[in-house]
């Protein structure tokens, strides 16, 4: 039997030359896991760069999360010169139906719902270009499956401009301790409310809803804060429905950075330790428009 995921992405292997892309994992597991806490959707968009691979799933031009995995969490990741979506450029992007990319991650089964990494599946992913299917490769003690998912062109997503905007203001938090004040919430409300000002209390959250309102309120210099700026007060209110989408990624990650800009847009950045670095997940989330009782 040949080995197909131990092949050399640089080697002369015919059926590999015909990829533009191919990329190794030993481990299966973090990178299902990665696409499990973004999957709200079953529209995902990836863009393929030198630097790795961005998958973005959206709703309503209004939530959007985003998964990176850098080129350096893989054991191989080889992108050939000018095979890109345009002429003499290297990058590639497609959309490709999410649920079932991870049906196949999981074809051995138990991929992404543990805390532990554990055995796992190995992985090589395959990509031709433009038309071509997304190929996977798993195999696990000597058992092969290959997978072949057909692919779209690629939908144009949302920029949500995080760059280049105004940041009004930051916090940066232990995942767990803001998994333990989403728990003291009223999470049947219909709304949720984050203000982060300069002045005390500084940083709160707050569900509003039929059985009435529910507060929590932490100090900058609360022990649960690793990082806390504030230029000006950043107040606003989003439904608690699209939020959920973004704290999916909580009991997985190891830190999380909430950032409010001028606009009141709302943005949590996920920092997933791996065993060959960080990976980072985004939520962006546009404000209600109106708050009535403000």
């Amino acid at each position: 039997m040949v080995d197909l995921l131990s092949m050399s992405a640089g080697g002369d292997d015919g059926m590999d030359r015909q990829y533009a892309l191919i990329a190794r994992l030993e481990n299966v597991k973090i990178f299902a896991q990665l696409l499990k806490s973004i999957h709200f959707r079953e529209r995902s968009t990836w863009y393929i760069t030198s630097n790795g691979i961005k998958v973005t799933v959206e709703d309503a031009k209004c939530v959007q999360t985003n998964a990176f995995v850098k080129a350096e969490i893989f054991q191989e990741f080889l992108l050939r010169p000018g095979r890109g979506d345009v002429e003499g450029s290297d990058d590639l992007s497609f959309s490709v139906n999410l649920g079932v990319v991870l049906e196949c991650l999981n074809m051995f089964g138990g991929v992404g719902g543990g805390e532990s990494l554990g055995a796992a599946p190995s992985l090589k992913i395959c990509y031709a270009g433009y038309g071509h299917p997304f190929v996977l490769y798993l195999e696990e003690q000597g058992v092969i499956t290959d997978c072949q998912v057909k692919t779209k062109e690629a939908e144009e997503c949302l920029d949500f401009n995080f760059a280049n905007a105004k940041i009004t203001s930051k916090v940066i938090m232990n995942s767990d301790y803001l998994k333990e004040v989403f728990s003291e919430l009223d999470t049947s409300s219909e709304y949720i409310e984050f203000c982060i000002s300069p002045t005390a209390p500084h940083y709160q959250i707050r569900t509003i809803g039929p059985a009435g309102d529910c507060n929590v309120a932490v100090p900058s210099s609360s022990d649960m804060v690793e990082l806390f700026t504030s230029t000006s007060t950043s107040s606003a209110r989003y439904k608690l429905a699209m939020l959920r989408h973004g704290i999916k990624p909580l009991g997985l990650s190891e830190k999380v950075s909430i950032r409010m800009d001028e606009r009141d847009f709302l943005c949590l950045q996920y920092m997933v330790r791996t065993d060959d670095g960080p990976a980072f997940l985004e939520f962006y989330c546009a404000p209600e428009e109106e708050l009535p009782d403000r």
